[in-house]
């Protein structure tokens, strides 16, 4: 009886420090699981108050970390009551943690991490010129969260032919190449396109229009300048040394 008595008077003690002592944090938009769901060049709004008001100024302090960075905040959004804005959400914020705790008492704590959702930046047209001989390679960045489920790479419409073409293909879930060794004109001009599918925001494609122009002759041109400045270098000093014999020769 004793026993029971002692644990339920434990948890009424530890249910009364919580309500002072608890720390929520509202958000806009909202949470899930700890967890909020935004988007690139969004607005995220996070306010941390304190569950009950303490007996002392410092006791209503607030800090917050951004993971494990502290966070700058003026005097006047720091007691009780704290507000930090994430504007515009950026891609360095994703999975990026916020936390929030009492100043003089750290286990005190609640956080939210940010799940930001973008799509991979593929669109437009790129001209590329390569030498015959010289290699091909064109590159798309197909970073996106949630990662794309497939990359396909065409040819003037149809999909690459990696073997008649000499290509490989890579892919680092970062950036996917389209890669040749040695540029051919009649088999490597022409309209390139890289799609990625996201399964959140459909396919993004980038084009690239290839040319591929003459082999040119690249001449050395420091060992050519070296070599020029030791030549006239020594034709100087033979001048220089004709000249001395031919004046002994005057007087």
């Amino acid at each position: 009886m004793t026993t029971t008595f002692r644990t339920a008077l434990l948890l009424l003690l530890l249910c009364c420090a919580t309500q002072i002592l608890g720390i929520s944090i509202q958000t806009t938009p909202d949470a899930d699981g700890g967890v909020i769901a935004t988007e690139l060049d969004k607005t995220v709004s996070l306010v941390c108050a304190l569950g009950a008001s303490s007996e002392t100024e410092d006791d209503n302090e607030l800090v917050w970390l951004r993971n494990s960075a502290l966070v700058s905040l003026v005097e006047e959004n720091k007691k009780g009551r704290s507000s930090v804005c994430v504007s515009p959400v950026i891609y360095d914020d994703n999975d990026a943690t916020f936390t929030c705790y009492q100043r003089t008492n750290d286990t005190v704590r609640m956080s939210v991490t940010l799940n930001v959702t973008y799509p991979p930046q593929l669109s437009g047209a790129e001209d590329v010129v390569v030498e015959e001989e010289a290699e091909l390679v064109l590159q798309c960045n197909i970073q996106a969260n949630p990662p794309v489920s497939s990359v396909s790479w065409t040819h003037n419409g149809t999909a690459v032919d990696l073997l008649a073409g000499g290509f490989s293909v890579t892919n680092d879930g970062f950036t996917s190449q389209l890669r040749s060794r040695f540029g051919e004109r009649g088999l490597h001009e022409g309209t390139y396109s890289c799609t990625a599918v996201s399964p959140k925001y459909g396919s993004h494609s980038k084009v690239f229009h290839v040319s591929v122009t003459d082999k040119t002759i690249k001449f050395p041109l420091m060992p050519m300048i070296a070599g020029i400045v030791v030549v006239c270098l020594t034709a100087l000093l033979a001048i220089v040394a004709r000249w001395k014999k031919i004046a002994k020769c005057c007087k």
